[in-house]
């Protein structure tokens, strides 16, 4: 392990607490004052504050401006929409619009100044909403919502526009939702269905329709936020307030970019303390899907490893497509927690037990081997010539009749299991209506999770659409991809919620020591030389090797002498990037004469390559270890983020890296390492000792100190390579590059 001499982390984590907690006085968050432990080392919130939504989703009074009722016109149909969910709400409605004296037989406003009362929301028709929004807002209107399109998504001249639409509201008290929303907030919502509900949130309404459709399977939606452009109430801010809502099981999103990385991971640590499952598509993996997101609503999307990292960090479950959205929120809503994390696959056919195995196997879901006693017992009702172990096949015949509930029974009794996956590939009446029917009636009455994928691609049978659907305890997919895909999604979810420790709470209060010592050595807009970067990691309490900074070949034998031989001596220089590539390094150096010699190389080879020195270092020689890779870069959404992976040459032919963003604790760290295809290599390989893993922990919750005290002061540091030494040596950074921002 490395010493605590500037030891402002550790990986003891309840001394980091304790180093971390202090007193801060700081600006306002969110327009109040803030208390201590309201922002972080670098001023920024720790913890999301939860908009007052109740009024937007339940108005008392609502005005629309732009209302018609001549036939033909888009806006007429808008009204009757908006007028109709007013009834259901409860809410009064005011149309408005300057040349009729009535819509739909109701009076209308001439203006915004001519409404009755100060209305809860307000609904903005019109094709330039900029001055509609700022009369709205010197009502003191609670909540506007501007469905035009042409702002940010368009380009420079829309981000002007979008920027002048936010600056309307800025301080005035009112909410604007959109620009480039639509009228999803106000559908029908069916009223009939009972149990934990689904909240949606999407920045393309017809993205979420399949998960809207829910609702004629049976499972319930409660709220639908579509988010437009984002001008001012994010997606964030609808995260934050539906995980508050008792009747939310589930909250279900499909994201095209974020407005503010910062202010979504507070609102997922919210969703994450609460125990509210966060599922999401977040497009954006290719160039492609990232260049049609922005030009759909404006925002970034984020460089697609470091959004996949924060979502991770803070449990947000991400899936590739609205099937899956659908499906792995629908079950998340609904299941219990898991009492075992078993899974058991029972089907009518080996073939078909066996795929799905195979699959659940590679989709990292654990199957056990069902106990002697338990085959035993499952023999009883199934030939002795079939597999019970786990697939379980029962041949067929047992499920049509009294056998059939007598081995579900048996599986789900047993204390692995937690999950009961059973395939039915296609209708095959009267076994698949009466298997259909033990499935439901044993679901009924356990606490364990059972799963039906119903295979027939007709999905008009009544042992689907009336038993299946009508059940409100069995999950049902249509495919064993989907249901894997859930399942996996349900067990890491409450294995995630059950200990989660939100890292806001650990996130250091007030700079360390270290950080005094730090901003000496920066100098902005630069790139340091090594010997310099080198300080700065000492100055964090990152160890580097025994080295000294000569400017002649006299003192580099000095040097040698005291470092202890072998050496290896480098150039130094702020310029100089790729030593290795420009001949600027010399390793294993075991006399006087070749530290002459090599000196003398070096300073001839940066004088003709003109690259400036401020000189030559002779360092320790370190070997014998795992070479890795730390460093701290900013991404444009999320700030500073830390990257750990395999080092040396390595780091650019396997690129095998994982990102954390700050901040986070060293269970997060730890789990980065082992996200690592390499990570076999830290715990020894033909018969080298395991490394140091403690030791590489604290160099990385150390370079997130850095981070997050710097700032904005430091754009890159890469520390590479990261020698860890066999466990209990430590770690030595053996190069260092940092770059300054200006």
């Amino acid at each position: 392990m490395l010493g605590s001499t500037h030891g402002t982390l550790t990986t003891d984590s309840r001394r980091t607490r304790a180093i971390a907690c202090g007193e801060r006085s700081g600006p306002a968050v969110h327009g109040r004052p803030a208390r201590t432990g309201d922002l972080d080392v670098s001023g920024r919130p720790l913890h999301a504050d939860v908009p007052d939504l109740d009024r937007f989703f339940r108005p008392r009074s609502v005005a629309v401006i732009g209302a018609s009722d001549a036939e033909g016109r888009p806006n007429t149909g808008i009204t009757r929409q908006l007028a109709d969910w007013a009834r259901r709400v409860g809410a009064r409605l005011y149309p408005v619009h300057p040349s009729r004296p009535s819509v739909f037989g109701m009076p209308c406003s001439p203006s915004v100044a001519g409404l009755p009362e100060q209305v809860d929301l307000a609904v903005v028709l019109v094709g330039d909403p900029l001055p509609v929004v700022e009369e709205l807002a010197e009502a003191k209107a609670r909540f506007a919502v501007v469905f035009a399109s042409g702002f940010a998504e368009t380009g420079p001249e829309g981000e002007a526009a979008q920027r002048r639409l936010t600056a309307a509201v800025e301080g005035s008290g009112m909410r604007l939702l959109g620009p480039n929303t639509n009228l999803n907030a106000f559908e029908r919502f069916r009223d009939d269905l009972q149990g934990p509900a689904i909240a949606l949130i999407t920045q393309s309404g017809h993205q979420g329709r399949p998960v809207f459709a829910l609702q004629e399977l049976g499972i319930r939606l409660s709220h639908w936020a579509p988010t437009g452009n984002e001008a001012d109430l994010e997606t964030a801010d609808f995260l934050s307030y539906f995980a508050e809502q008792p009747e939310v099981g589930a909250i279900a999103c499909y994201l095209e970019g974020l407005k503010d990385g910062r202010s979504f991971l507070l609102a997922a640590d919210r969703a994450a303390r609460r125990g509210v499952p966060v599922v999401a598509v977040k497009v954006g993996r290719t160039e492609t899907g990232a260049r049609t997101a922005a030009s759909h609503t404006g925002k970034l999307t984020g460089a697609d490893a470091v959004v996949d990292a924060a979502l991770r960090q803070y449990g947000v479950i991400r899936v590739d497509g609205l099937d899956e959205l659908q499906d792995t929120a629908a079950l998340l809503a609904r299941a219990r927690p898991p009492r075992a994390d078993g899974v058991v696959v029972y089907s009518i056919s080996g073939g078909t037990g066996a795929h799905v195995a195979d699959l659940a196997t590679e989709a990292g879901l654990r199957l056990p081997v069902l106990s002697e006693a338990k085959q035993a017992e499952l023999h009883q009702w199934i030939p002795e010539y079939l597999s019970v172990a786990n697939p379980v096949d029962n041949g067929g015949h047992p499920v049509g009749d009294r056998r059939g509930r007598k081995i579900i029974d048996a599986l789900l009794g047993d204390p692995e299991v937690g999950v009961l996956v059973c395939p039915i590939t296609g209708p095959f009446p009267p076994l698949s209506d009466r298997l259909v029917r033990d499935l439901v009636e044993a679901a009924e009455q356990t606490d364990k999770l059972v799963c039906v994928v119903w295979g027939s691609p007709v999905g008009t049978e009544p042992a689907y659409r009336e038993v299946l659907l009508g059940s409100s305890r069995v999950a049902t997919f249509r495919t064993v991809g989907n249901c894997l895909t859930a399942v996996r999604a349900y067990l890491g979810h409450h294995r995630f919620s059950t200990g989660y420790r939100s890292p806001f709470d650990e996130a250091p209060r007030t700079p360390s020591p270290s950080y005094r010592k730090a901003q000496a050595l920066m100098r902005p807009g630069e790139q340091l030389s090594e010997h310099a970067a080198k300080q700065l990691l000492r100055a964090y309490g990152i160890r580097v090797p025994r080295e000294q900074l000569v400017t002649s070949a006299a003192a580099a034998v000095r040097a040698a002498g005291l470092v202890g031989y072998p050496v290896v001596m480098k150039a130094s220089g702020a310029r100089i990037a790729h030593k290795t590539e420009l001949g600027l390094v010399k390793i294993g150096l075991t006399s006087a004469s070749q530290v002459r010699d090599a000196y003398r190389e070096l300073t001839d080879i940066a004088r003709y390559e003109d690259v400036p020195l401020d000189g030559v270092l002779v360092c320790q020689m370190v070997e014998h270890g795992v070479e890795m890779v730390v460093g701290v870069t900013h991404d444009d959404l999320f700030g500073p983020t830390v990257t750990v992976g395999l080092g040396g040459v390595l780091v650019e032919v396997l690129r095998d890296t994982a990102v954390g963003v700050p901040p986070f604790g060293e269970e997060q760290a730890r789990d980065m390492l082992d996200g690592l295809r390499g990570r076999a290599l830290l715990d020894g390989v033909r018969g080298r000792p395991p490394a140091d893993l403690d030791a590489l922990v604290e160099v990385v919750l150390r370079a997130q100190r850095m981070a997050l005290e710097l700032g904005d002061q430091l754009a890159e540091l890469d520390i590479n390579p990261l020698m860890v030494l066999p466990q209990g040596q430590g770690a030595v950074a053996l190069d260092a590059l940092a770059v300054c921002s200006r």
